[in-house]
């Protein structure tokens, strides 16, 4: 357990610096800021966060000058968002803690493993995580640290080759996401030596936000309490400093392989500690400077036939 983590979930937890986010007003998705200074929300009206990722739009000093205008928010009643709409595609790093591989027996592998979710995964704070009514075996909760790219020069269309000591350059900010897995199937898939993506890729598996903080929010190389809960229990608590691979050589090694997009999104893996969810539950997952994501478990119902 980290030192000075509570026993019980938070019932809140906002984030220690400005921070952007979206939001729905009726049917319109919109943008917003938090600002902890105010401890408050301001909308900041119908904007494209991809442009703007595109431009450097949301880093800290741009996202404070937009938040001087806006109009406020207030936070009871304020209807999340998945930061991201559209994202170009989530890269996720598997086994990039080593406590967490060697809870399944393994070690911690010679070089990254990576695999993707599918665009129908995500889902926003206090969304349903749904179960599918035919899965019956083991699903879990897993929660990570998540970077959302950006470009500072707008002309870049994407990366390729990035080298480690250039990569922050592309890191727009960070968010909370939840890999929730389909374990008893994954096991499955690995034996018979099949991918990872249907194990991972159920709708609703993969809740993400609600805040980003922008890059340099918060001091770096990142050391940040990264937490779980489902119910009462505590089932996660570790560190983002105990990654196996840091974000700047997460980077580097993903563009060797794709090029890399703004609004992409790369998940960093997940501490030890996971474990299964079943309906009635409630996941908290929290990540320290950054907040709280908060998702219901639900059963599917059985289609009618």
């Amino acid at each position: 357990m980290t030192s000075g983590t509570p026993a019980r979930p938070p019932s809140d937890l906002l984030p220690a610096v400005p921070a952007w986010f979206a939001h729905r007003a009726g049917d319109e998705r919109r943008l917003g800021a938090f600002l902890p200074e105010r401890g408050s929300c301001v909308d900041l009206g119908p904007r494209d966060e991809l442009a703007m990722l595109a431009g450097g739009g949301l880093d800290r000093d741009a996202l404070l000058a937009l938040a001087s205008s806006g109009r406020h928010l207030p936070l009871p009643g304020l209807r999340f968002d998945v930061p991201v709409a559209r994202p170009g595609k989530i890269l996720c790093l598997g086994k990039n803690f080593a406590a967490h591989a060697r809870e399944f027996g393994a070690e911690v592998p010679d070089e990254p493993i990576f695999f993707t979710k599918l665009p129908d995964t995500f889902v926003p704070h206090e969304a349903d995580v749904v179960l599918p009514h035919w899965v019956t075996t083991r699903i879990d909760h897993e929660v990570e640290l998540c970077v959302v790219l950006g470009f500072p020069d707008p002309s870049r269309r994407g990366r390729r080759y990035v080298r480690a000591a250039d990569a922050m350059e592309l890191v727009a900010g960070y968010t909370l996401l939840n890999d929730v897995t389909a374990r008893t199937m994954q096991g499955d898939d690995r034996g018979k030596q099949q991918p990872w993506l249907r194990c991972k890729s159920f709708d609703t598996f993969c809740p993400i936000g609600p805040f980003v903080v922008p890059r340099g929010a918060l001091p770096e190389p990142l050391d940040l309490a990264l937490d779980c809960w489902v119910g009462d229990a505590h089932r996660q608590s570790s560190r983002t400093a105990f990654m196996v691979v840091d974000v700047p050589h997460a980077i580097e090694y993903l563009s060797r392989h794709t090029t890399l997009r703004c609004g992409d999104l790369i998940a960093m893996g997940t501490p030890e500690g996971v474990g299964p969810i079943q309906h009635g539950d409630e996941m908290v997952c929290t990540l320290e400077g950054v907040g709280l994501l908060r998702n219901r478990v639900v059963r599917e119902a059985t289609p009618r036939t």
